[in-house]
């Protein structure tokens, strides 16, 4: 089965999953893995927003690096993209950042309610930035199709 193109693949990323962010852990321990909001633009970068001082924070900043996973899990529609590189800035995250990224999963509406009601205790949020460097993907569409 062949990978999903470039473009196939950088679609897929942009749209709104619900990812799966890995990071490297402390020795004896498995890799840390949590589902997370992220914003991404093809060939752009990928774009994470959480709470500082969280564990996976401290370990993206030790690592230099995470990994993210979005995919669609239904039986004759099970795609994925994986996708693995370097962070190229932590940061404060804005109130925009933070509505925007509301709004791809919510919706404007809901997007402002949530921003509204969690304002004090998100307003210290991190956004940070990761260049994809490696990347896998599968499209189990394309082995129905032939």
């Amino acid at each position: 089965m062949p990978p999903m193109t470039q473009e196939e693949r950088e679609a897929f990323l942009a749209e709104p999953h619900v990812g799966v962010l890995s990071v490297t852990a402390e020795p004896e321990r498995a890799p840390l893995t949590t589902p997370i909001w992220y914003e991404y633009q093809p060939g752009g970068l990928v774009k994470v927003i959480t709470t500082p001082g969280l564990r996976k924070v401290r370990l993206i900043e030790e690592a230099g690096r995470f990994a993210l996973c979005a995919q669609v899990a239904e039986v004759e529609d099970y795609r994925y993209v994986s996708v693995e590189g370097p962070v190229t800035e932590i940061r404060p995250a804005s109130r925009q950042e933070r509505y925007d990224m509301a709004a791809r999963y919510m919706g404007p509406d809901q997007a402002t309610d949530y921003v509204n009601a969690t304002d004090e205790s998100q307003s210290g949020n991190v956004a940070i930035h990761m260049r994809p460097e490696r990347w896998n993907t599968f499209d189990f569409r394309r082995k129905l199709d032939g």
